[in-house]
């Protein structure tokens, strides 16, 4: 399994959002080129609400600040629903090589997260 993994829940549905594309970075504030983000991963959410392979399994994430954007505009939009959030951006900070698990709870107008295990 790999350190970092995320999953996708559309509440309104109770059942996974598939199609759902996320880019994973890493802060870098002491770079200005890349105005202090570096995109180091990206994945689109499969029939489970999960990114197969989202980062290789022998992958060890460096400690510092990291930020996950899911695209929710685009699923919204392919189900003709209006959101209130055209992306979901969630920044977590990574300490060490344990897992980490990063779900979103998802409906048009409201979404929520946690560390999940």
């Amino acid at each position: 399994m790999s350190q970092l993994t995320t999953h996708v829940l559309d509440t309104s549905k109770g059942k996974p959002a598939e199609g759902i594309t996320i880019f994973l970075f890493l802060q870098q504030p002491e770079d200005p080129v890349t105005v202090g983000w570096r995109q180091i991963a990206i994945g689109t959410t499969d029939t489970d609400g999960r990114i197969a392979g989202f980062l290789a399994e022998e992958t060890i994430l460096e400690p510092g600040v990291y930020r996950l954007k899911f695209e929710t505009k685009e699923y919204f939009e392919k189900q003709a629903l209006v959101t209130f959030y055209p992306f979901v951006e969630i920044t977590f900070t990574i300490t060490g090589n344990e897992h980490y698990h990063v779900p979103l709870l998802l409906n048009p107008f409201g979404y929520s997260t946690y560390r999940g295990s």
